[in-house]
């Protein structure tokens, strides 16, 4: 390992924060519905959601590779744009957080990835094989988590419609519980890894290290920094996506969350950085209108949306500007 300067540790430092920062705002994505059913208690939800979420971030490393080599190119990325884009990030998500909006912290990181290598080394920094992967996920973010949430949920009410309901409402409250782990530990597989990938091109941007590599260490620090931040529950935000958007019961509950872990799930084995937030918050709205069409806010929803598009835009241009002040002024 190379020279630790206070460059280096300062970009570092501001990866671990937005990593918290992803932990803390993206907590609803894993237990949202399963507070909102009363099926398990916040706390018991969060000391799950925390420990799932740390296993599933040391599962695996193939997002971390995608976003921390496949994105930008990592020659056009210096420690104060990283650092310009990491504050980027931090500030959307700490306002999101403020108003209870489910944005995308993995959108507000690609944005703000690609503002700051745009800064520094034109369009010929964005790496669109990476871009592509990107685009991928979106779209299964946003089709298939409320789709198959939809499908579930219509066959759930095929199937078990007939049955008594305490009868149905204990088996579903089991289910919620199991398809809320398995959220858990596959949010942590996918959204833990992309802080792994940033870490790891910051000590290659920072000549800590000579290749692109991902160490174990680099993923526990990581994992367990995401799993504090995930600690802190998010509760605007889990209020905003389990009560204020739709009504659900644990059946939908479960329905959407089954849907959005298996979205998640195939994205990650191909390394494909998706957002965990819009594809549970898809999710929950397939799972609602299964049964009823207006159980969904669309004006809530409405909201939701247009900060998604507000989100990469917004983070784009701050961590462009950002990062080419900083270029500069350390040049």
């Amino acid at each position: 390992m190379g020279v630790l300067t206070v460059a280096l540790l300062v970009a570092l430092a501001t990866v671990l924060i937005a990593e918290f920062i992803n932990g803390w705002t993206d907590a609803p994505n894993v237990i949202a519905t399963v507070v909102s059913t009363g099926v398990m208690t916040p706390r018991t939800a969060i000391i799950m959601a925390v420990i799932l979420n740390t296993i599933g971030a040391m599962a695996g490393t193939a997002v971390a590779a995608t976003v921390g080599k496949g994105i930008v190119e990592p020659s056009a990325m210096t420690l104060p744009a990283i650092t310009a884009a990491m504050l980027s990030i931090i500030a959307w998500g700490g306002l999101a957080a403020r108003f209870g909006i489910p944005v995308s912290k993995s959108h507000a990181l690609l944005a703000g990835l690609a503002g700051a290598a745009l800064a520094g080394g034109g369009w010929a920094a964005l790496q669109w094989t990476g871009w592509q992967k990107v685009g991928i996920g979106l779209v299964l973010s946003l089709g298939l988590g409320f789709s198959g949430a939809m499908l579930i949920g219509r066959l759930v009410i095929l199937l078990a419609g007939n049955t008594r309901p305490t009868r149905s409402k204990r088996v579903f409250d089991q289910l919620q519980i199991l398809s809320a782990a398995f959220m858990a530990f596959n949010h942590g597989l996918n959204d833990g890894q992309k802080f792994m990938g940033v870490f790891a091109l910051t000590m290659l941007a920072g000549g800590a290290t000579q290749v692109f590599e991902i160490p174990f260490w680099v993923v526990v620090v990581c994992a367990l920094t995401m799993g504090i931040g995930t600690s802190f529950g998010g509760w605007r935000i889990i209020e905003t996506v389990g009560m204020k958007m739709a009504r659900i019961t644990s059946w939908q509950g479960f329905a959407a969350q089954t849907s959005a872990a298996f979205t998640i799930f195939g994205a990650s084995s191909f390394g494909i950085p998706l957002s965990t937030t819009h594809t549970i918050t898809t999710a929950v709205v397939g799972a609602s209108a299964s049964r009823r069409t207006y159980d969904v806010r669309w004006g809530v929803l409405r909201r939701i949306i247009l900060a998604w598009c507000v989100t990469f835009p917004f983070c784009a241009l701050i961590a462009f500007l950002a990062a080419l002040v900083a270029n500069r002024l350390s040049g």
